[in-house]
């Protein structure tokens, strides 16, 4: 669904899963200081929105999702995740409720699949589930922002900003109003400087989420009785998940970024050493310049020195071995 704000002076449109929004709106530095300084907003709106409502929206959530929802209060924001049967990871929802729905935004595409899971699932369950993509945009707006959510617009707050639920016909007006627009590679180089893992990024087809620290932010270990519960048991109490999420401070002489999915070396052991990782995300951050997330096998050493492809890269641990 392509964004009307694209019609905004400097917009570059985003590629990849981000199409349909701008991948900056041509000074990506400046944008990123923008939102650290808490002031302009982030279009979001290709992101997929879901509505639960009903009486036993909650207590048929807390059923399904890794996160303790049953009691969760009107206006808390949480996130959590949906895993296979095996604990890998399949859907990442960030979520709130306001007193009569819960309200959901998930990674672009997504919410076909995730709607279809759902409704599978619904049973006896007084619930409806909608996909209100279409009616709802999620406008980002930073960490000590003062810009005002318009009155009767549904608001998720976290410690990162807050994500607005607009209505997709007052998009481009209230854009006009917040403030100068930052691109969607200014929000993922933050993400990254703050170790967020986003799905599809950091996850692949066997992530499961001790190696990425979403134990604790997405998942509640005090309670059980959903699709994985076993395989985070399991992991958690041996303490050892197969890999590990590590933040990379990249080689800025080198021109070109590691894209996601290069391979990652010893650096002791040269080019045609073992592959221990991958790089999952990259980005240039205007303070700490050329950084990345990356997954690397649990028995890395956390002071190893790496080797991105060619590019030189030291770690910081963000998931302990």
């Amino acid at each position: 669904m392509k964004s009307p704000l694209l019609s905004l002076p400097g917009a570059v449109p985003a590629e990849g899963v981000d199409e349909g929004v701008a991948a900056h709106y041509g000074d990506l530095f400046r944008e990123q200081r923008a939102l650290a300084d808490g002031t302009g907003v982030v279009d979001l709106s290709h992101r997929g929105v879901i509505a639960v409502s009903g009486e036993d929206r909650l207590s048929w959530l807390h059923l399904l999702l890794t996160q303790h929802v049953s009691e969760l209060p009107a206006g808390q924001a949480t996130e959590a995740l949906i895993l296979s049967a095996h604990g890998h990871i399949e859907h990442a929802l960030y979520l709130v409720d306001d007193g009569e729905t819960v309200w959901a935004h998930v990674e672009p595409g997504t919410q076909e699949a995730l709607i279809a899971y759902l409704e599978s699932m619904k049973f006896f369950y007084r619930v409806e589930v909608a996909d209100r993509t279409g009616d709802f945009a999620v406008v980002h707006l930073p960490a000590g922002s003062i810009t005002e959510a318009p009155e009767g617009v549904v608001v998720r707050e976290t410690a990162h900003g807050r994500d607005l639920f607009l209505p997709r016909a007052d998009l481009e007006s209230y854009a006009e109003k917040a403030g100068p627009p930052a691109g969607i590679l200014a929000h993922e180089a933050l993400r990254v400087e703050q170790h967020r893992p986003r799905l599809g990024f950091e996850t692949d087809h066997r992530t499961i989420p001790h190696e990425l620290g979403w134990i604790g932010t997405a998942v509640h270990l005090q309670k059980g009785c959903y699709r994985g519960q076993e395989t985070v048991a399991r992991v958690h109490n041996l303490g050892k998940p197969p890999r590990r999420l590590v933040f990379l401070h990249l080689d800025g002489s080198e021109v070109h970024l590691p894209v996601p999915g290069t391979e990652i070396r010893l650096a002791d052991e040269g080019p045609d050493g073992r592959k221990i990782g991958f790089v999952t995300t990259s980005v240039r951050h205007f303070e700490l310049g050329p950084v990345a997330l990356a997954l690397v096998k649990r028995n890395v050493p956390v002071d190893a020195r790496l080797m991105a492809g060619d590019t030189a890269a030291a770690q910081e641990t963000v998931v302990e071995p």
